[in-house]
């Protein structure tokens, strides 16, 4: 017998043979939302700023420069392969001279100072931004190890709340939700930023 089969065949004695049956869950959310891209972009871009994300508007064809521009700003001067990108980013997104993630070992991504990726999609409400693992978003490590992170979304993924959000993603894929530069304040209620990932987040908007 496997331990969850020991766990669940406990539970299943504590509550014994006679048991009501268990309601019906009223699952009234919001699943849509009324407001303009434009209203749902402002939104998300107040949360991520109060999470002290830095977020740079673009045109489709202005990501690239756009990138190497944020990652100029937070890296200071940096060589081409301190950046690794996501396998399936596409090609014009990508900063001059990137090293795709080829799947290496995952430590071996720390020695890298920033990642690019894109997104699933992106929650305004909350100021969440969900990576699915897919090749455009790339593996979980891939956005964790790296100090920087660099996520690229575009106004289609924005939607209002959560419930929208959910509805778009596959609930089986490993899903990273990200909703400002890793920090704690668990310690004496000083923020410390990084101990769980990256200490910069850099959003690349485009609308």
């Amino acid at each position: 017998m496997s331990a969850r089969e020991e766990i669940l065949g406990r539970i299943r004695t504590a509550l014994g043979e006679h048991r009501a049956p268990v309601p019906d869950i009223v699952r009234g959310y919001r699943t849509a939302d009324g407001r303009p891209t434009t209203e749902l972009l402002d939104v998300l871009v107040d949360r991520l700023e109060d999470y002290k994300a830095t977020v740079v508007r673009c045109l489709a064809d202005e990501v690239a420069g756009t990138v190497a521009t944020a990652l100029q700003a937070a890296l200071g001067a940096h060589s081409h392969g301190d950046v690794v990108v996501a396998p399936g980013l596409p090609a014009e997104w990508r900063p001059d001279g990137a090293v795709e993630d080829d799947g290496r070992p995952a430590v071996a991504l720390a020695e890298h100072a920033a990642t690019v990726t894109g997104v699933t999609v992106a929650v305004a409400d909350t100021g969440t931004l969900v990576l699915d693992g897919s090749p455009r978003c790339g593996r979980r490590a891939l956005s964790l190890l790296p100090d920087c992170l660099v996520c690229v979304v575009t106004s289609d993924q924005v939607v209002g709340g959560v419930p929208e959000g959910l509805a778009r993603l596959d609930p089986r894929a490993p899903l990273t939700l990200i909703s400002g530069p890793s920090a704690t304040s668990d310690i004496e209620l000083q923020r410390v930023e990084g101990v769980h990932g990256p200490r910069t987040l850099v959003v690349v908007l485009v609308t």
